[in-house]
């Protein structure tokens, strides 16, 4: 329980992930057009799979902008960060998230094996 509160109830957490989550927005409009445009359709998709308090989806945002931000200084295409498979991409960015495919996924292998006795 102490974890939802944490996480969820948390005041203080919140203003102060809310001041952080700005920032760092500032920082994605400072990216050329086309990095701000597929950082915003790679946040809109993720947040779809989004579970938890999304903190750690954040964490994983927060990197995305670093590794665009090196790109653009570098003069590549952001193609050339995520390649033509961005889809791909996010889905390698979800490995460390959690996500609510992985929740169902636990909660479908345990009610099977729950119910055969296992």
């Amino acid at each position: 329980m102490s974890e939802f509160f944490d996480n969820y109830l948390n005041i203080k957490k919140m203003l102060e992930s809310k001041r952080e989550y700005n920032q760092q927005m500032a920082r994605v409009e400072a990216l050329p057009k086309d990095y701000q445009y597929v950082f915003k359709k790679i946040q809109g998709h993720m947040w779809k799979f989004a579970a938890g308090s999304g903190y750690d989806m954040m964490q994983i945002h927060y990197g995305l902008i670093d590794l665009f931000e090196t790109g653009a200084a570098d003069g590549k295409h952001v193609l050339e960060i995520t390649g033509e498979d961005v889809a791909a991409f996010c889905d390698e960015l979800l490995r460390s998230a959690n996500t609510y495919t992985e929740n169902w996924r636990e909660a479908f292998n345990r009610d099977i094996l729950k119910k055969l006795g296992k």
